[in-house]
């Protein structure tokens, strides 16, 4: 099963009452083991969990911690890159040439590393709308709708 494959099969467990945005993310090591992790909201935003810090999660729980390659995938138009805290986490455990593909569900990919997802280079360019008293502003996280990559989902 390729690491999008696995991402696609997780991302169906993800718990997103809210924003109905379900995301899934594989990761694999070095030792060829595979990891995924999905998305869980909570009605105490920030409080969730992302899908690629429930991969990692996972991978840190099982004893292992470098990330070889990486796989994230969500329902949108356009592929959707980790949110701006699980760059940092992947950057934590991944080499700036690892590769980071992003897909959506019916079949669009953008493959990047990790370095260009750090640092923002092959991912659109952030709305600048931000609504008046947005809870999101803190964190820009990628699923919600005012932090989104142009071109991709909007309300």
């Amino acid at each position: 099963m390729s690491l999008v494959d696995a991402a696609k099969a997780v991302r169906l467990n993800a718990y997103a009452p809210y924003s109905k945005f379900q995301v899934g993310a594989a990761l694999r090591t070095p030792s060829g083991a595979v990891f995924v992790g999905c998305y869980v909201e909570n009605v105490a935003y920030p409080e969730g969990t992302c899908a690629e810090a429930g991969a990692i999660a996972a991978m840190v729980a099982a004893g292992e911690g470098e990330i070889a390659e990486v796989a994230v995938i969500a329902d949108s138009p356009d592929p959707v890159p980790p949110c701006g805290g699980c760059r940092q986490k992947l950057a934590e455990f991944a080499a700036g040439d690892v590769k980071v593909t992003m897909a959506t569900t019916d079949g669009k990919t953008r493959n990047v590393t990790v370095a260009a997802v750090w640092t923002g280079s092959g991912r659109g360019q952030l709305s600048t709308r931000i609504p008046r008293g947005c809870w999101a502003i803190a964190c820009r996280c990628c699923c919600h709708p005012c932090w989104r990559p142009a071109g991709s989902i909007t309300r």
